[in-house]
């Protein structure tokens, strides 16, 4: 991610990183977290209605090459935006894992 990036953020967006004060950074950080438990919730919600349409189709919880895809997308959108890939990829394993179990325990 580039300086020109992350200003596009929700800070001061005419200012560099360089230019903000820790407190504006640390504000900009809890967005981001904000914004990213937001979308983990979007997730684990199409997840659970994923869910729903397995069990009313009688289909198994797990669907390894859907994971596969998943994962694979993980990567490549890591790669996209200069992000270690096995770290993004270990974080999408976790959200599946965490699906599936929610997964099993609805059944």
């Amino acid at each position: 991610m580039t300086g020109d990036d992350i200003t596009n953020g929700t800070a001061d967006s005419n200012r560099t990183p360089e230019e903000m004060s820790l407190d504006e950074l640390r504000e900009e950080i809890q967005t981001i977290d904000r914004e990213i438990v937001e979308l983990i919730a979007q997730r684990t919600y199409v997840a659970d209605t994923i869910a729903q349409v397995k069990d009313e189709r009688d289909l198994p919880t797990t669907d390894e090459q859907q994971e596969q895809q998943v994962m694979d997308r993980a990567g490549h959108n890591a790669e996209q935006f200069d992000v270690d890939a096995n770290l993004v990829k270990a974080i999408f394993r976790l959200l599946i894992e965490l699906n599936k179990v929610e997964q099993r325990e609805n059944r």
